[in-house]
């Protein structure tokens, strides 16, 4: 690829607010210089003239670039202690008017899954989860709420059979009832305010893509974002080594308390 890497990760700030010094370079590097060979393009600086005049393109860029990979109660066994032991300890210390956030939500699985939990303990009508990603086309996905059935692969059956109507042998439509649940809206994780007083923060399979600088931003940034002893619920290969240093401490796996 011609021309300077770093010129680019310049001019994409500019163009998009999404900071690429702030992802692992290596990997991101690897990803973009994919999909410009896809596009036959030779020069990074020819690509973003390439976006600028294209809004489609602008779009997929943008989509390809946050790396939407996600699912229904990904890693279930996390989901059933939320179930089991992570809500009624909320519902105790906070009462049942939750607030909650799914951060970097993706299409949508994450925040249909907790609007599904919680209506093992009241009606769809008192839940409420605010849900946001970076990638508007995403956003638009989610709340369309049409799903592979392989991304369902981990959802309880009984949530299956309630919650959703086969539209073919492969799509799944989630219902009216569990997505009016849901408020969708565009946020950057490295750029904006943070919502405040939050009871329960899910951002779960999004950190490894950045460097460790920018996941202490955004584990402070959540930190600040959460009510004392409320909980931040994590991926799988997100555990906080020293969450101590943050002003967290570990409640369950993949779970970490604010003190």
């Amino acid at each position: 690829m011609t021309d300077s890497y770093e010129s680019f990760k310049t001019q994409i700030y500019q163009l998009t607010k999404i900071d690429l010094n702030l992802y692992k370079e290596r990997q991101m590097k690897r990803r973009i210089d994919a999909l410009i060979t896809k596009h036959k393009i030779d020069s990074y600086g020819s690509y973003v003239d390439f976006i600028k005049k294209n809004p489609v393109m602008f779009e997929e860029f943008v989509n390809y670039l946050t790396i939407n990979v996600s699912e229904f109660y990904r890693n279930p066994e996390q989901w059933k202690l939320l179930e089991k032991e992570v809500i009624p300890y909320l519902f105790g210390k906070f009462g049942n008017n939750l607030k909650i956030w799914s951060a970097a939500c993706s299409t949508g699985d994450e925040p249909y899954s907790l609007v599904m939990l919680l209506a093992q303990f009241m009606p769809l009508s008192r839940i409420k989860v605010l849900a946001t990603d970076i990638d508007k086309q995403i956003l638009d996905k989610a709340r369309a709420g049409l799903y592979n059935v392989k991304s369902l692969k981990g959802l309880p059956e009984e949530f299956q059979k309630k919650y959703f109507t086969e539209i073919n042998s492969t799509t799944y439509q989630i219902s009216d009832s569990v997505k009016a649940c849901v408020e969708f809206k565009q946020h950057n994780l490295l750029k904006e305010e943070y919502p405040s007083n939050c009871d329960l923060i899910v951002c779960r399979n999004v950190l490894i893509y950045f460097t460790e600088e920018a996941k202490d931003i955004i584990y402070k940034k959540f930190n600040a974002a959460l009510k004392k002893e409320a909980i931040l619920f994590v991926g799988s290969t997100e555990q906080i080594i020293q969450p101590q240093n943050l002003q967290f401490a570990t409640y369950k796996s993949f779970f970490y308390k604010k003190i």
